[in-house]
């Protein structure tokens, strides 16, 4: 391998963050098609109540999708090189599959769009194995940070596109059009994995699909303190996922806001503020250690609760609504910045793909099973006892990252040969 000069170095890594960015946007894109908006869709269009709660359960191969990640590691699909073909072919499946849909009705072709639906969402699960396993495999340990603000940030966009815009261009040209609009834009996705550079960072990990599915899981197991690397991504976030579990609710009911103020300032300038915080943490990681990052990030994210907790203890008004969601969103998103730099750092090249899916879906399991506990909390407690919980959760987090210390070094030093 030779090496490159500082301006193509320089080039590819413009390269490499531009194409994380769009495929970011093409990763989120999918979700709200086959999962909320369909929804909106199906009830507009007069559907049962239990009709529509069964169709959600497409969302399940988002949680599940784990179970095929070996393959992406094992294989390679024709065009294209290891981790851009699987892009590529997946971004042209949703494509279709959007297209299939927009010539259908759910009062008239319910069963064919219900299975339309699951072969979007396995795609679009795909899809995401294929760029958070692009992600690990060629950011560099100074990129990861900005790397995973750029993905996380048009990620978040394409949420609001396919799940906003969608709507209102859905009750003025109707849903078929909407669909037929998202499938066009899935185009931004494609022209992310046509322009992203690849560099050559191991081969195929493994002569059989057994051991495909084996060896990630024991490369990962005999490593020094692999149980608290895996404790750490459960409960990293533990504390940001148990306050923004019911923080709607606790708005809308605890605190009396009107539904109106919650939706613009909790979810629209919620989500800038969290695009925003991950972003600031990206251009920090590219200055700091990722221990120093994940360190500081963690103690304000847990910190983020603060203004909610000022309000269950009385503090009222607009500015107050305003101050706590950009407080809570903001650090989410330093948080998050940190937490994906970490997920990309722990893997190893021959199995980014199977492993990031795992811890991926580590910490999903996590988020899931709070909620739960953060509706018995609020419901027995009350909402000061629940964000003075939410604060507490932070703490474990904190902790296991003092235990790991010194590993930190020898994980930037293996990132850096890998």
């Amino acid at each position: 391998m030779t090496e490159t000069s500082p301006q193509t170095g320089g080039e590819q890594r413009t390269r490499t963050l531009s194409a994380i960015t769009l495929l970011g946007f093409g990763s989120g894109l999918p979700v709200a098609l086959s999962f909320s908006t369909l929804e909106a869709w199906c009830a507009v269009s007069g559907l049962s109540l239990k009709t529509i709660g069964a169709i959600k359960l497409v969302a399940l191969a988002y949680v599940f999708k784990f179970l095929w990640a070996p393959l992406i590691d094992r294989y390679s699909l024709p065009f294209l090189s290891r981790r851009r073909g699987w892009m590529l072919w997946t971004q042209l499946g949703i494509v279709v599959a959007l297209v299939l849909i927009a010539g259908l009705s759910p009062q008239t072709s319910l069963p064919a769009i219900a299975l339309l639906a699951i072969a979007l969402a396995t795609l679009s699960a795909t899809q995401d194995i294929a760029v958070d396993a692009y992600r690990a495999d060629q950011l560099l340990p100074q990129d990861r940070g900005l790397g995973a603000a750029l993905g996380v940030g048009g990620y978040r966009i394409a949420m609001v596109v396919s799940g906003g815009f969608a709507l209102i261009l859905a009750g003025s040209y109707g849903f078929r059009y909407a669909y037929l609009a998202m499938a066009v834009l899935m185009g931004i996705g494609m022209v992310g994995t046509m322009i992203a550079p690849e560099r050559q960072v191991a081969e195929e990990s493994a002569h059989s699909l057994l051991k495909a599915y084996v060896e990630p899981l024991r490369e990962f197991l005999t490593r020094t303190k692999a149980l608290q690397w895996l404790a750490l991504i459960l409960v990293y976030k533990l504390g940001n996922a148990f306050a923004l579990s019911l923080s709607s609710t606790f708005l809308l009911r605890g605190a009396g806001y009107a539904l109106s103020d919650v939706g613009w300032v909790n979810k629209v300038f919620g989500l800038a503020a969290t695009v925003v915080g991950a972003f600031a943490g990206g251009l920090l990681l590219e200055r700091w250690s990722l221990r120093r990052a994940l360190w500081i990030f963690g103690i304000l994210q847990g910190l983020g609760a603060v203004g909610f907790f000022a309000i269950a203890l009385g503090w009222q008004g607009y500015p107050a609504l305003v101050t706590a969601v950009a407080a809570e969103n903001f650090t989410s998103g330093l948080g998050t910045g940190a937490f994906v730099a970490l997920l990309m750092a722990l893997c190893d090249k021959r199995f980014s793909a199977t492993q990031y899916a795992l811890f991926s879906a580590l910490d999903s399991a996590a988020r899931i099973f709070v909620g739960p506990l953060a509706g018995w909390v609020a419901a027995d407690y009350g909402w000061v006892v629940y964000f003075a919980v939410s604060l507490v959760c932070a703490v474990p987090g904190l902790l296991l990252l003092m235990a790991l210390g010194g590993q930190f070094a020898r994980l930037d030093a293996k990132s850096s040969t890998a």
